[in-house]
């Protein structure tokens, strides 16, 4: 079914509970939650085909002889669609037609499309010197086939380009129409000695040519809490209704409170362990078994109206596999061994309040109004915790391939 298809079912069931409420208050209290889980699962149901809109990584290296090269890995599908840095999700974007068919198309077929639209993709990927632009030119291009079209697929490009003489510093710029990126300058050690996000397009902070960039502590610890804060909001689907069915049992403060704390510092303890590179599972392994989390709770709402002394437990051992999935972030991106430890806090911090968020949104939308009702249960818990069981479980299936 087309996603304007699905909204304007969702729509109708949203309107037939309205008017099940009203008119048919006797059975309302059976099939309403039903209808509302539905128009929730329908609603839902189309993000979740969609792509997550991830920045485009470019490597920054100088030849010491006045060339320089950026090695970017991208989805280059969303590039060409020109899908914007303005939106978290490529179902948002006007441009999402064109990108669903670039997806399905053959490595030579897209390389083809690049060939078209390489001189507007030079236009946009700047280095300058001075305020000059830097010419650069196409080296090379490594496309991988199609694959599981339920997963974004990631292209390598490089370029090059010389330097004017007596260079000393070069400022990098991607055009936000072709997404969010992050610049990072390799050092020899294999990490990084610089990294930053450019939500909106930059320029970065001059790069020197020699002796790498020093940055302080408090500008990294000011990206990193924002790139925390929206691997979130808007961009964790999945990470926002395990925290929503947490809410959901009991939105009083204090359990609401020790579940969330026991969920971070488990998913604090395996990103460092991740970053640290001492432990490393594949996401074909931590993604499904995410969604299985949240299968796990939304179901233990719909058997339980109280909360048990196990559970916060239970969130921690789930919010060590959360730490995995946030790994995959900062391993992208990437962290300066120089400031690795303000990166991985403040990106801590980040996730947090992106959480404390979720939960804000949550407790002013129905649990300052109705946690005390009666009714609270059978007509949130319960509809809500359904359809958040069935959104996950339709991503578990999804995940490990049993539908494409």
């Amino acid at each position: 079914m087309p996603k304007c298809g699905l909204s304007v079912v969702s729509s109708f069931f949203s309107e037939l509970a309205l008017l099940m409420h009203l008119f048919f208050r006797p059975i309302n209290q059976v099939l309403a939650p039903l209808v509302f889980a539905l128009a929730l699962l329908l609603t839902s149901g189309a993000a979740s085909l969609a792509h997550e809109i991830r920045p485009a990584i470019a490597d920054l290296t100088f030849d010491g002889e006045g060339g320089v090269r950026l090695d970017i890995s991208l989805i280059l599908e969303a590039a060409l669609a020109e899908i914007g840095a303005g939106h978290g999700d490529t179902d948002e974007s006007p441009n999402a037609k064109r990108y669903d068919e670039l997806r399905l198309a053959a490595p030579d077929d897209l390389a083809a499309e690049f060939e078209r639209f390489q001189s507007r993709f030079l236009q946009g990927v700047e280095l300058s010197v001075n305020g000059e632009p830097v010419a650069l030119e196409v080296q090379s291009i490594d496309l991988d086939p199609v694959g599981d079209t339920d997963f974004a697929r990631l292209s390598r490009l490089s370029l090059a380009g010389q330097l004017p003489a007596g260079a000393q510093a070069v400022t990098f710029s991607f055009d936000p129409a072709f997404g969010p990126s992050v610049i990072r300058t390799p050092d020899a050690e294999g990490g990084y000695s610089y990294s930053a996000y450019l939500e909106d397009g930059g320029p970065s902070t001059p790069i020197p040519v020699e002796g790498g960039l020093e940055i302080t502590a408090l500008e990294v610890f000011g990206d990193y809490i924002g790139i925390g804060f929206t691997h979130i909001v808007p961009k964790g689907l999945d990470h926002i209704l395990f925290v929503v069915g947490l809410f959901l049992l009991s939105p009083r403060l204090k359990p609401l409170l020790i579940q969330i704390t026991a969920f971070t510092l488990a998913h604090s303890v395996t990103l460092a362990l991740a970053m640290l590179g001492v432990i490393s599972l594949s996401p074909a392994i931590v993604e499904p078994l995410i969604a299985a989390s949240i299968v796990f709770i939304a179901v233990e709402n719909l058997a339980t109206n109280r909360l048990s002394p196990w559970r916060p437990f239970v969130v921690f051992g789930f919010g060590l596999l959360h730490g995995l999935g946030f790994a995959g972030v900062l391993t992208e991106i990437g962290l300066s061994p120089g400031h690795f430890v303000a990166g991985l806090v403040a990106f801590n911090v980040g996730v947090e309040i992106g959480q404390l968020a979720v939960v804000a949104v949550c407790y002013a939308a129905f649990g300052a109004w109705f946690s005390d009702k009666p009714w609270y249960r059978t007509r949130v818990t319960m509809p809500m915790s359904l359809a958040i069981a069935a959104i996950a479980t339709w991503w578990f299936v999804e995940r490990i391939g049993l539908i494409g």
